[in-house]
């Protein structure tokens, strides 16, 4: 059985899928993992010297 509430809910669009919000992603989820900073590991994700530079995301 449904509620009404249910009934006249707008389905809402998902968020847009950016680089950022991947990038952002893999941080926060690395950062619970391992205790580090998600800024940190953000700006070691972003950072054009690291080891892993040549890997690309999926699209």
């Amino acid at each position: 059985m449904t509620s009404q509430s249910n009934i006249r809910r707008k389905r809402s669009t998902p968020a847009a899928l950016t680089r950022a919000v991947i990038v952002r992603s893999v941080a926060s989820s690395t950062a619970i993992e391992t205790g580090q900073s998600i800024a940190r590991l953000e700006r070691a994700l972003l950072s054009h010297t690291s080891k892993f530079r040549d890997l690309k995301l999926a699209d």
